[in-house]
């Protein structure tokens, strides 16, 4: 399943447990979490936390919690959405019946139950795996219901075929296989499973007394049947077959045909039960697998069976490889010998008394080809092959297409493609419409639901295509409200309040004008007041026409207004960004330059970092209460600052064997240093030795011999304290010259 795929075998052993436990009549399965644990012999906690979860982010199950006592989700309401979409849908391998869903859950009962103790004294024991719990305890159950799926009335298990790890043996690598794992967690599966008694392996000897074939067993199986196990192994250990050529040490025996009666095994590969090769378990595979419904080319009767031997019952030497292509133009000369060998054997062995239609379809194409020309493709025949006979793989367009499944099936496969687009963007659009953007599958399998029952079913819609583009997957609004679909609320599912009120406010206007109508013609008979009725009703709806017409001409007048302002908002927005990108410098005066050429730029980046290095040194020097001071070393610090830039620069140019410094550079420089000497000059004052005291004191009340962390903690605070220092005396600064410039300086008092 898509949804489940590299799913931790807890989580697709969830789906199946809920997927027995689902109730034919609702399709929604209400359980416990602990329950549910139980079934999977897990703890409810980590069914709640690594199991619920991935069931909601797979899209497979549609799970809705109950909180319980302390907030934890104790309930589960839970949906399978793959049976929920087939119900109803007739020939559907997943529209399962009452029956069918009872003998499910029988067998997971039998493999798996946790047992419970009735209210009446009664006791339902528990299932083959129904006490294994803990770690891999999902796993185990997984693994064995489906070689319990996989076993015969006798209890033997068809084992997968092909190259498998000769390590790890045939048997491992077929329940690997059937969990999708490796070999080694197949391996260590298959030993647990042995360990309790559930399976069995069971290795035959040859006539030389070598191990051979191996076979797993299901003995729970096998005891349902009315079958024992301990026989059937003796039987096959006795009956060992004598080498009729050659020791099995050395080559393998003939290689019989395999029975065509057999079923593909579980890596789709169709194998006998009875094995013709040598066990992986204990020396090398001598012979692979063939695929039975392959058409044989050599006749059947050979002077010996082995597999290697030249095929050509002409005693001619075999042809080469190419001989045939040459002649590719003859479609029916081709297919007769290539069919000879099966044709000749009689009815039994595929005869036939005349060719098929695709047959003849391919035998017109090929001769319509030439020899070196491509073949051409008609284009009915290229729409008949692209046609899939199923829905989507998607499982949210499953879903939403399942109620028109027939109608898929009538369509060709360009025209599969174009609904399924179509659909896809109809769930995109509802996705973005919806609170929960989950429920726009089932929400559009509602509407096509509905739009079928008003046609009257699948078989009365003669255009499919056009049906389901034109009509089945379009939202037909009812009102105004972008959520309404024939009067249905899409978000609530409930009905349109717009709607509604529309109807109520008609329904109101033809009560009020029957009233009046019967009041004015109380004597009048039935059919003259109804005349009277329907001449008024047709002026009164031409009238509300033409309002509702005056309504939308004077809403068309206003959003045109509106969109004139914009535009003319926008206007001036663009006409003052114009005139500031045309504006001159203000420095030098140069056009276009956005007020500010670039070299008037750099010139006063540098000037204002020079003016922080000043206030920086102005900050921890000056007294901030005596405005007249302040200016002065302002003053002072400034031309100092400046003629440092001057020289610094003067002196960098003077050395060609150094690589000399910008301006820029010399500014960032000055103002890092005057940042450095105003932090050390506060880390030396009162209110940082007291901060640095107090948190020294502080640490070594808490941890009396901590010393080296009292140390590191009290030059920590004492850091802190000079940046919060530095940061306050900045603010007064700039508060001083704002209050300069404004003429209102506090008066300095002796």
């Amino acid at each position: 399943m898509p949804g489940l795929e590299g799913a931790p075998d807890a989580v697709r052993l969830a789906v199946v447990v809920l997927a027995s436990r689902t109730p034919s009549e609702s399709g929604v399965v209400e359980i416990r979490t602990g329950e549910l644990g139980r079934w999977l012999g897990l703890s409810a906690s980590y069914v709640a936390s690594g199991v619920v979860p991935v069931l909601r982010r797979s899209g497979v199950v549609e799970v809705e919690t109950a909180p319980g006592e302390y907030g934890q989700h104790a309930g589960l309401r839970c949906k399978v959405l793959p049976l929920w979409a087939a119900r109803g849908v007739v020939g559907h391998p997943l529209a399962l019946s009452k029956k069918e869903f009872a003998t499910l859950l029988r067998l997971l009962e039998a493999v798996m139950a946790p047992g419970w103790v009735h209210r009446d004294g009664r006791v339902t024991p528990a299932g083959l795996l129904g006490t294994r719990t803990g770690r891999g305890a999902a796993t185990d159950r997984l693994a064995l219901l489906l070689l319990v799926l996989e076993a015969r009335e006798t209890g033997r298990v068809r084992l997968c075929g092909g190259t498998v790890d000769t390590k790890r043996g045939r048997a491992a690598a077929t329940v690997a296989r059937l969990l999708g794992s490796t070999a080694s967690a197949g391996e260590r599966v298959l030993e647990r499973l042995e360990d309790r008694g559930l399976v069995l392996r069971v290795r035959l000897r040859t006539g030389s007394g070598l191990a051979n074939r191996s076979r797993l067993m299901v003995p729970a199986v096998a005891a349902a049947h009315g079958h024992t196990v301990t026989d059937d192994v003796r039987e096959d250990r006795a009956e060992v077959p004598e080498p009729e050529f050659s020791d099995p040490d050395v080559a393998a025996g003939p290689c019989g045909m395999p029975d065509l009666d057999e079923e593909p095994q579980v890596n789709g590969v169709p194998v006998t039960d009875e094995a013709a090769v040598a066990d992986p378990d204990v020396a090398a595979a001598l012979h692979a697998d063939h695929p039975h419904l392959v058409t044989p080319v050599v006749p059947l009767q050979l002077s010996c069976g082995f597999s290697g031997e030249a095929g050509g019952g002409e005693g001619r030497r075999p042809e080469r490889a190419c001989v045939r292509e040459d002649h590719v133009a003859d479609g029916r000369t081709a297919v007769a010998e290539s069919a000879r060998p099966v044709a000749e054997g009689g009815p039994l062995c595929g005869e036939k008394p005349k060719e098929s239609l695709a047959d003849e379809r391919d035998g017109r194409r090929a001769t319509g080809a030439g020899a070196g020309d491509r073949p051409k493709a008609v284009g009915w025949e290229k729409a008949q092959r692209q046609r899939r006979a199923g829905l989507p793989a998607d499982l949210r367009l499953r879903v939403a297409l399942g109620p028109v499944a027939g109608l898929w099936e009538r369509l060709s496969g360009w025209q599969q493609d174009q609904v399924e687009a179509a659909a896809k963007a109809e769930l995109s659009r509802l996705a973005g419409m919806l609170e929960q953007s989950e429920a726009a599958p089932r929400l559009l399998a509602d509407r096509l639901t509905d739009r079928l029952e008003e046609v009257g079913g699948h078989a009365l819609v003669r255009d499919p295509m056009g049906w389901l583009l034109g009509r089945g997957l379009v939202q037909r609004q009812a009102c105004t409200d972008l959520r309404c679909d024939d009067g249905i609320r899409l978000d609530t599912r409930a009905d349109c309040p717009t709607c509604t009120t529309v109807i109520a406010d008609r329904r109101g206007q033809r009560a009020r004008l029957r009233a009046v109508i019967d009041e004015q013609l109380a004597g009048a008979g039935a059919a003259e007041r109804r005349a009277v009725y329907e001449q008024q009703l047709r002026e009164h709806t031409l009238r509300e026409a033409a309002r509702a017409e005056a309504r939308h001409a004077r809403e068309a007048v206003a959003v045109q207004a509106r969109q004139t302002v914009a535009a003319r908002r926008r206007a001036q927005q663009e006409a003052a960004a114009q005139a500031l990108r045309s504006a001159p410098c203000a420095e030098c005066g140069l056009p276009d330059a956005a007020g500010l050429c670039p070299q008037c730029t750099h010139r006063q980046r540098i000037q204002d970092l020079l003016g922080e290095a000043v206030d920086l040194a102005v900050a921890v020097r000056a007294d901030l209460d005596d405005p007249d001071d302040t200016a002065r070393l302002t003053e002072r610090c400034a031309a100092d600052t400046q003629a440092l830039l001057i020289k610094v620069s003067q002196h960098s140019d003077s050395q060609p064997e150094l690589q000399p410094l910008t301006e820029r550079e010399v500014a960032d420089r000055i103002l890092a240093e005057r940042r450095a000497s105003a932090l050390k000059r506060l880390l030396r004052s009162e209110e940082a030795d007291a901060e640095a005291a107090a948190v020294y004191e502080m640490v070594l009340r808490r941890r009396p011999a901590a010393y080296q962390a009292a140390e590191e903690a009290a030059e920590q605070a004492r850091g802190r304290t000079a940046q919060y220092l530095l940061q306050q005396r900045l603010g007064q600064l700039r508060v001083l010259r704002i209050r300069a410039a404004a003429g209102r300086l506090p008066k300095r008092t002796a």
